[in-house]
C-alpha cells in the first residue's frame, strides 16, 4: 500500500515537471500545439491526483454518519476518470478530423524532442502503475491516462519523422484517429465497470454462482436465499445472505467456515443471517 502511495506521488511530481517544461517550451517556440498539449497533460496530472485521493479515501475509517467511511467515493472518482478519458478521445478525434481539412506539419525538431521527453515521462509513469492496475479500477484509469499520453507522444514523433522524410502531412491526423480508437477501446471497459460499481452491481471479479455454490454445499446448510453481493469500494466487496440450517447449535461454526471460504473469493465483508430449518423467512422485506 505504501509502495503504491509512493508511486502516485512520484508520478505526479514527474508529470507536473513535464507540464512545466512543455508549457515553457511552447511559449518560447511560439508553438500553440505544445501549449495545448501541456494543458492536456495537466488534466492527466489532475487524474493522478484524483486517483491518489481515491486511494486515500479507500482506507478511510468509519464515522458516525458514514459507517463504511468514504470507501464508496473512489468508485465515483473512477467514473469521473473514465469520463475525462472519453473527453480526451473526443478532443483528439476532433483535432485529427480538422487536420484532414487543413493538414499542418509538426512544428520542427523542438516539438519532436519535447514529445520524446513525453514518451519517457508518460511511459515510465504507465510502467510504474501497470503492476497495480489489475487490482484497482482507479489505478487502471490513471494507467490508461498515462498509456494514452505515451501513444500520443509516439504518434507526434512518428508523424513528424514521416512528414520530414516524405512530406506526407496526412499521416498526422491518421495517427491521431488511430490513437483515439485505441484509447476508446480501453476506456469502454473502464466506463462500464465504473457504472456497474456505482449502482452496486456484482463486481466483475466476483462469480456469483460460485459464491452461491460455496454457501449451499457447506455442511449443515439446508437452504439459502436473499444473497446480495456489492462493492464497498474499488477494492473491497461485501455480501449478505440468509442461510437455513438444521442444527442451530452449529450456527457459529458454519458462519465461520463460510466466511473463511468466501474471503478466498474476494468477499471481505460477510454478513450471514441464520434461520432454523422449517422457519424459512418468506416475506419480501426479510
Amino acid at each position: 500500500i505504501e509502495s503504491l502511495n509512493g508511486i502516485y506521488i512520484l508520478s505526479i511530481i514527474l508529470n507536473l515537471g513535464f507540464v512545466a517544461i512543455e508549457a515553457a517550451t511552447g511559449f518560447i517556440s511560439n508553438s500553440l500545439g505544445l501549449v495545448s498539449d501541456a494543458g492536456h497533460n495537466f488534466s492527466d496530472v489532475l487524474s493522478l491526483v484524483l486517483a491518489l485521493t481515491a486511494f486515500k479515501l479507500a482506507s478511510s475509517k468509519r464515522k458516525e454518519k458514514f459507517t463504511y467511511g468514504y470507501k464508496k467515493s473512489p468508485i465515483l472518482i473512477s467514473l469521473l476518470n473514465a469520463i475525462i478519458l472519453l473527453v480526451a478521445v473526443i478532443i483528439i478525434a476532433k483535432e485529427s478530423i480538422e487536420k484532414f481539412a487543413n493538414p499542418e506539419p509538426v512544428n520542427g525538431n523542438i516539438v519532436m524532442i519535447t514529445a520524446g521527453i513525453g514518451i519517457v515521462i508518460n511511459g515510465l509513469t504507465a510502467y510504474l502503475l501497470m503492476r497495480n492496475q489489475k487490482h484497482d479500477i482507479n489505478t487502471r484509469g490513471a494507467f490508461l491516462h498515462m498509456a494514452a499520453d505515451t501513444l500520443v507522444s509516439i504518434g507526434v514523433v512518428i508523424s513528424g519523422l514521416i512528414i520530414r522524410f516524405t512530406g506526407f502531412n496526412m499521416i498526422d491526423p491518421i495517427i491521431g484517429l488511430a490513437i483515439a480508437i485505441i484509447i476508446l477501446a480501453s476506456t469502454a471497459d473502464l466506463l462500464k465497470e465504473s457504472i456497474r460499481m456505482s449502482i452496486d452491481a456484482v463486481p466483475e471479479s466476483i462469480n456469483i454462482d460460485e459464491i452461491a455454490e460455496i454457501i449451499k454445499t457447506e455442511p449443515g446448510v439446508e437452504n439459502m436465499h436473499h444473497l446480495h453481493v456489492w462493492p464497498i469500494s474499488t477494492t473491497e466487496t461485501a455480501m449478505t445472505v440468509h442461510i437455513v440450517i438444521s442444527d442451530i447449535n452449529e450456527s457459529g461454526a458454519i458462519r465461520t467456515s463460510i466466511t473463511e471460504k468466501l474471503a478466498h473469493q474476494g468477499i471481505s465483508h460477510c454478513t450471514i443471517q441464520v434461520e432454523k430449518d422449517g422457519e424459512l423467512c418468506e416475506h419480501a422485506d426479510c
